[in-house]
């Protein structure tokens, strides 16, 4: 009998412990629709570090006739309830990239670049989170400061975000 008090007492405090783990371990998976500064659409992740704050991952391509190259951007949010199922966030970080550019025509010499950068961002947004089934909608902005020669100023990129969330 003591080994069954033990068991379920155990139990119990794990079961208390994960499912307190759970409520700060959401996970959102989908697209941030935008030109993405070049780097097109991106494929946006979200790790729920807690109610209020959370980290943001997307990673953007291009792979063209001419132009092959990638950005990677991470964002720490805070995030504020409007209203109902509404919030809004803010938030900075920052991430790097490389691109290769390349212009091959008849009768002229070869134009190759290329180029690892850093950069600098912001971001402030809106979102909706549906009740019914697990989908997040987001619309925001994200101003960013690049370092190096062909990001090299500040430009900003409106997006639609586009996530499954479990």
């Amino acid at each position: 009998m003591k080994t069954y008090k033990s068991l379920l007492f155990l139990g119990l405090i794990l079961t208390t412990s994960l499912a307190s783990a759970q409520q700060f371990s959401e996970h959102s998976l989908g697209l941030r629709l935008g030109d993405g500064n070049g780097f097109g659409s991106e494929i946006s992740y979200q790790y729920g570090l807690s109610e209020q704050n959370r980290l943001e991952i997307d990673l953007g391509w291009n792979d063209g006739d001419d132009f092959d190259g990638f950005k990677l951007t991470g964002v720490y949010q805070w995030v504020w309830n409007l209203e109902g199922n509404f919030n809004w966030y803010a938030g900075a970080g920052a991430g790097f990239g490389s691109y290769e550019y390349e212009v091959t025509q008849p009768n002229s010499p070869v134009f190759n670049e290329d180029e690892t950068f850093l950069l600098a961002a912001g971001q402030i947004g809106i979102e909706y989170n549906f009740n019914e089934i697990p989908l997040q909608l987001s619309i925001d902005t994200r101003p960013e400061l690049g370092f190096g020669d062909y990001n090299d100023d500040l430009e900003f990129d409106l997006a639609l975000g586009i996530r499954y969330r479990f």
